[in-house]
């Protein structure tokens, strides 16, 4: 059940957008709606950035606001605690160990981007086939959309949950063995047993000829 709760002071300094930028790769309405939803979440549950698995972040897709939260929030795919459930929506949930609060945030950008131009010009841009000033076009209208977001009041693109919900597990530490086929050191908990020797999974793959899910 989800139940209405005060938002929390935050706490600490975020980190730049320009930063998570330099992370990511270049600017793009989804690191930028990735960066607002963040700090949004970070705000909500008066959390500081962790520096272990204190904060749990849920993402429902694994497109690029992902590589935002990972900078805002500390919550990271080696860390253990950034979970990615590839739903194809831009929704994440934030969880806090130390106050067993969570929120579910998603974003509503309709009314900020420019939908209807940059749909039009983004098979021609992805396919290979526009021009340079198509590509231009498209770029300025990226552009205008990440500033868009970042400086839209946050009610208008962005809608806060608190939620109740199970703590979500800590990360597991497995002992690293060598695999009896290539030599190469792997977890023990990702090993598999072929011939009566333990290997890794891509040795496993490769004698047995099962393909990897």
């Amino acid at each position: 059940m989800c139940s209405p709760q005060s938002v929390q002071e935050p706490k600490g300094e975020f980190i730049t957008y320009e930063e998570a930028v330099r992370f990511h790769g270049h600017s793009c309405g989804g690191l930028s709606s990735g960066y607002r939803v963040a700090i949004a979440a970070m705000k909500a549950l008066g959390v500081e950035r962790p520096k272990d698995e204190e904060l749990v972040a849920i993402a429902e897709t694994d497109a690029c606001g992902v590589d935002a939260i990972q900078m805002v929030t500390g919550c990271t795919a080696g860390k253990g605690n950034l979970i990615i459930h590839d739903y194809g929506k831009h929704a994440f949930t934030f969880y806090c160990r130390r106050s067993d609060k969570a929120v579910r945030v998603v974003t509503n950008l309709d009314d900020v981007l420019p939908r209807k131009e940059m749909d039009a010009l983004r098979p021609k841009v992805f396919s290979g086939q526009a021009t340079e000033e198509e590509m231009k076009q498209f770029q300025t209208l990226s552009d205008q959309a990440s500033d868009a977001i970042l400086h839209a009041p946050e009610e208008k693109i962005i809608k806060i949950t608190f939620i109740d919900m199970e703590p979500p597990k800590k990360a597991r530490i497995f002992k690293s063995i060598p695999c009896e086929c290539c030599g190469e050191m792997v977890a023990d908990a990702k090993t598999r047993t072929h011939d009566g020797k333990v290997v890794c999974m891509p040795c496993f793959l490769a004698q047995t000829g099962e393909k990897s899910e």
